[in-house]
């Protein structure tokens, strides 16, 4: 599984999903050699029951199935995990109370309030079977809490934010976290780059995994710094870089 070669201190790398929703997607990720990809449910239009038709193919090809949806709620959180994504992101964690939410929907006790679910998607449609302890334990392990991390708040917060006992990844979102400090669009200036040094730090010393979905430019920067999760671009970007490479080759 691609979590599990997260936690074992490998790199996975993946892409943002906005526009396809076609399962088949899962399979061309998978070909072309991507560890996951992130159905993004704030930005784009889909509904629950779409992305739990990828998460079967995904799951049962063994791509890296994760999803960011539109705000923190129960309702959100634990629910596109009964619909089978391995990692959950939540957009603007600002507050370590904010954190402790997201950690308390994603996880089964102890760790979390997680609503315990029978058979489904994030089960394979296989019983839990008799051990609970044991089953809430594996899905703990084998599952990301992912708190994107996008606001002046959430970099004075950090420090707050990485102690949180359950959440997985601090993943920085350049572009709103560019506008926050002031700077819209200057994702590579000093002011956005003196934030990103804080997560990474604040990352680090908690042992948390440090992620950014980006453009190469900054992923290049970050990765030999120790970046775990790299997130380059999003299908609607791959597919016009495609088409365009087309056009300009026989116009």
């Amino acid at each position: 599984m691609v979590v599990g070669k997260l936690r074992e201190g490998k790199r996975i790398v993946g892409t943002m999903i906005r526009m396809i929703k076609d399962p088949g997607i899962a399979h061309v990720a998978a070909e072309a050699g991507l560890d996951f990809i992130m159905f993004d449910m704030e930005h784009g239009p889909y509904s629950m029951e779409t992305f739990a038709d990828v998460a079967k193919v995904a799951r049962s090809i063994g791509l890296g199935i994760f999803a960011r949806v539109p705000e923190l709620s129960r309702g959100y959180v634990s629910r596109i995990m009964d619909a089978g994504a391995e990692g959950v992101m939540v957009p603007m964690i600002s507050t370590r109370k904010e954190a402790e939410a997201l950690a308390n929907w994603a996880r089964y006790t102890p760790l979390g309030n997680r609503g315990l679910g029978s058979a489904g998607v994030a089960t394979n449609f296989s019983d839990i079977g008799t051990d609970v302890l044991a089953f809430m334990a594996g899905q703990n392990e084998n599952t990301l809490a992912i708190a994107q991390i996008e606001t002046e708040e959430a970099i004075d917060n950090i420090e707050a934010i990485a102690e949180v006992e359950g959440i997985d990844v601090l993943l920085i979102g350049p572009n709103d976290l560019s506008v926050s400090l002031g700077v819209p669009g200057q994702v590579n200036g000093s002011k956005v780059q003196a934030a990103i040094e804080k997560v990474v730090e604040a990352a680090q010393k908690n042992s948390k995994v440090f992620a950014i979905h980006s453009g190469d430019a900054l992923l290049e920067k970050w990765i030999p710094k120790g970046m775990q999760i790299v997130m380059n671009s999003l299908d609607i970007t791959v597919l016009k870089s495609g088409f365009a490479t087309i056009a300009k080759k026989y116009h």
